[in-house]
C-alpha cells in the first residue's frame, strides 16, 4: 500500500483525480491515504490459501471482481491504471486490459509476484517499473528501474543527519511485518541481553511486535533493564528511524526503501516464507553496498545477533560509513520517476 499512497499524493499534487481499487482486505490499510482519494472495492481472491471450497471459489470470486471494476471503469473512464501486485490488484488490472486502456505494474520486489508475472507476460501490460534493481523478468519483457516510492512523511526525513553510536543514548528501532514480526520478538531481546551491560545502559529500544507478543517482549526487556517502547504498529516509523544509530528490519521492499532514503545502518532478516526468497533479493543493494547486515532466519540466534548489533554500535566509524553507502543506495526520487511514466503512458491514450 506505501507505494499506491506515495503515488497517489503525487498524482493529486499534480492536479489528477485518483481513485484505489482494492478488495476488502486491503480496504484495511488505507488509513494513510488522502482522504480525497475515493476507495473502490471490488471482490478478488488468491489461489495459494484456504481450503479446498475457498480454493474452489476463487475463479468466481475474480471474475465478479473483474466485472464490477469493469462496470465501474466505463461509468467514470480512468487515464491510465496502475497496478502494485498482490492478487487485489487482479480485477482492475484486467479490467483495464479489457477495455484496452493504458495500464502498467510496480514490482517492489527484486523477484515478481505471481500476479504481477502473470501480468507481465505476453504484453498485458504496457510497461513494467522495478523498485528493486536488478528485478528478475519473464524473457523479453523490460523492465523500468524507477525505485520504490515512499510516503512524503519518509522524504521529510530522507538524508537527516545521523548521530553516530557513541557514550550517549542511542536508539535502536526493531521492525517487522505481522507475519515476520514473532521470530524477531524470540530473538532480539535476548540478543540485547547478551550485550555488555555498558552498551546496555545506553540503549533504547523500540520494537513492533504482534499483539499476541507485547506482552511478554515488554517483559523481556524489562528485566534486563531496557527502557523499550513495544507497539503492534508505529505510525512515526520515519521519525524513529531518523533518530535511531541501527534499525533492525525485516526485508520487505518498502522497510528496504525507508532505510535507503533515511539513510540509516541496518540489519536485515529476510522473511523465511516470502514468495521465491524475494526479500533475500529485497536485501542485496544495501548488503552489497556495505550499508547492511544480512542474516539468514535460519541463522538468526541472540549470540549471532548480539555480536553484529555490538559491531555496529562499537565502531562509529563504521556505523557511519553504513548510513552513508545506505544513501548512495537511495532512490527519493523514485516516485517522480514512477509519475513521468504514469503520465507518459496516460498521454498515449487507448491501447493498441
Amino acid at each position: 500500500m506505501f507505494p499506491a499512497q506515495a503515488l497517489a499524493e503525487a498524482m493529486l499534487r499534480r492536479g489528477w483525480r485518483v481513485k484505489l481499487s482494492t478488495d476488502a482486505r486491503g480496504a484495511r490499510y488505507t488509513g494513510g491515504f488522502p482522504h480525497v482519494v475515493q476507495i473502490d472495492q471490488v471482490s478478488s481472491a488468491t489461489f495459494a490459501r484456504g481450503g479446498a471450497v475457498a480454493k474452489a471459489a476463487a475463479p468466481f470470486r475474480i471474475a465478479g471482481g473483474v466485472m464490477a471494476a469493469v462496470m465501474g471503469m466505463l461509468r467514470d473512464r480512468p487515464a491510465v491504471v496502475v497496478g502494485f501486485g498482490g492478487y487485489p490488484s487482479i480485477p482492475a488490472i484486467s479490467a483495464a486490459k479489457i477495455l484496452r486502456l493504458p495500464r502498467m505494474i510496480h514490482e517492489q520486489n527484486g523477484i515478481l509476484g505471481r500476479v504481477n508475472q502473470f501480468f507481465a507476460r505476453k504484453q498485458r501490460v504496457n510497461a513494467v517499473a522495478c523498485g528493486s534493481w536488478p528485478t528478475k523478468l519473464p524473457g523479453g519483457v523490460a523492465g523500468i528501474h524507477t525505485g520504490n516510492p515512499v510516503r512524503a512523511a519518509v522524504l521529510a526525513k530522507a538524508g537527516a543527519p545521523y548521530i553516530p553510536p557513541g557514550d550517549y543514548p542511542m536508539s535502536l528501532l526493531v521492525i517487522g511485518g505481522s507475519q515476520g514480526a514473532r521470530i524477531l520478538s524470540d530473538v532480539v531481546p535476548e540478543a540485547v541481553a547478551a550485550l555488555p551491560e555498558a552498551l546496555r545502559a545506553n540503549l533504547r529500544v523500540a520494537h513492533q511486535a504482534r499483539e499476541e507478543d507485547l506482552d511478554r517482549v515488554a517483559a523481556s526487556y524489562e528485566s534486563i533493564g531496557i527502557k523499550a517502547e513495544v507497539q503492534p504498529f508505529f505510525a512515526d516509523v520515519p521519525r524513529r528511524m531518523s533518530e535511531a544509530q541501527l534499525v533492525i528490519s525485516r526485508a520487505g521492499a518498502s522497510s528496504v526503501a525507508d532505510i535507503s532514503v533515511i539513510g540509516r545502518p541496518s540489519i536485515l532478516i529476510p522473511f523465511a516464507a516470502a514468495v521465491a526468497d524475494h526479500q533475500t533479493a529485497n536485501a542485496r543493494g544495501l548488503v552489497n553496498a556495505g550499508a547492511a547486515i544480512m542474516i539468514p532466519e535460519s541463522r538468526l540466534v541472540p549470540a549471532s545477533l548480539a555480536e553484529q548489533i555490538e559491531a555496529v554500535f562499537s565502531n562509529p566509524k563504521a556505523a557511519v560509513q553504513m548510513a552513508h553507502a545506505a544513501l548512495e543506495t537511495a532512490r527519493p526520487d523514485a516516485t517522480e520517476r514512477l509519475v513521468e511514466m504514469v503520465v507518459g503512458l496516460a498521454g498515449k491514450g487507448q491501447d493498441a
